[in-house]
């Protein structure tokens, strides 16, 4: 009776147990589609008035009761993107040398500040921007020659805040995901590996290349992560882009970001219009993100599907 009881009670919690696990599960997805449909029914309105017209137009006026989200997803896009190119190279580097090349002394001390870069808060960030990057890129604006300054990329007065500010402390804040994330990829390549490069005559270099190649596909999701980061960033961008609502592709000139447009015009929105619009650009913001991330998921397993498919299979042994 005694040893029925305890193998009974085993029996019962087995048959819970993956009952449990699938209801956490299933929450995961449950709770993205229900952010998704409250977003969409608290912009209903935005939506029914300007349709997709809203997500291709640049005129912002509240007063008018014109509403138009392109140049907040330009500044979105364009800050992100532009802080992943300056950030990728500069953490690859940083993944680099923790994991292959730096002294053994040294190693842990820079993990600890690599990772500490994450636990910063955004505030800090964007007070260190103020006082450090815009005037270093005002220095940079005002030293640009005329000619350069005549194109459309370099074109702008020297303020200061703008673009080229917001990426560079977004290209900061990248860098310890996309460091980390690539740092432990690289760890978990087998050292067989390299072993099998330096057998074959390989140098250093080489043998990194090989484990970058190896691992590109952990590589290619801890780059994803960064651009996750940089994507819904919110208040050190608020504070260096210049939070100037026109779509330009000047690195110096101020723009506008959705994150930064929704923090700064929420709390001020008087009518269910503006509000409604604010709302649906929330709702733009997360569509983006889900797409990039959809994105780079598949790009991710279609790298792992060709590994996979050039792998070599076991011969089958033959009778003798």
């Amino acid at each position: 009776m005694s040893a029925r009881g305890p193998r009974g009670a085993s029996s019962g919690g087995g048959r819970l147990f993956p009952l449990w696990t699938g209801l956490v599960a299933v929450l995961v997805p449950c709770l993205v589609a229900g952010i998704a449909a409250t977003l969409w029914w608290e912009s209903l309105l935005s939506i029914r008035e300007f349709g997709l017209h809203f997500w291709r137009t640049s005129v912002w006026d509240p007063v008018a009761g014109e509403f138009g989200a392109f140049p907040f997803i330009w500044g979105t896009l364009y800050s992100s993107f532009l802080a992943l190119l300056l950030s990728t190279p500069i953490a690859l580097g940083i993944a680099i040398f923790l994991s292959d090349l730096s002294p053994h002394r040294l190693r842990q001390p820079l993990i600890f500040l690599t990772e500490l870069l994450a636990a910063i808060p955004s505030i800090v960030y964007g007070l260190w921007g103020i006082f450090v990057l815009v005037p270093l890129v005002r220095s940079l604006e005002s030293a640009t020659p005329a000619w350069l300054r005549g194109m459309p990329f370099f074109a702008g007065p020297p303020l200061g805040v703008g673009l080229l500010a917001a990426s560079l402390v977004l290209a900061v804040m990248m860098i310890p995901y996309t460091a980390s994330v690539a740092r432990e990829i690289l760890k978990a390549v087998p050292s067989t590996q390299r072993e099998g490069a330096y057998a074959l005559g390989a140098t250093r270099w080489e043998a990194i290349r090989m484990a970058l190649f190896y691992g590109r596909t952990g590589i290619i999701g801890a780059i994803m992560l960064g651009l996750g980061r940089a994507l819904g960033e919110t208040m050190a961008v608020t504070m260096l882009i210049g939070n100037n609502p026109k779509a330009s592709l000047s690195l110096f000139a101020p723009q506008y970001t959705m994150a930064a447009v929704i923090a700064n015009e929420f709390t001020e929105a008087a009518d269910e219009l503006y509000l409604n619009a604010l709302v649906e650009i929330g709702l733009v913001l997360f569509l983006i993100t889900v797409l990039i991330n959809a994105l780079s998921r598949l790009l991710i397993w279609r790298v792992g599907s060709e590994r996979r498919a050039r792998a070599p299979r076991p011969v089958p042994a033959t009778a003798t």
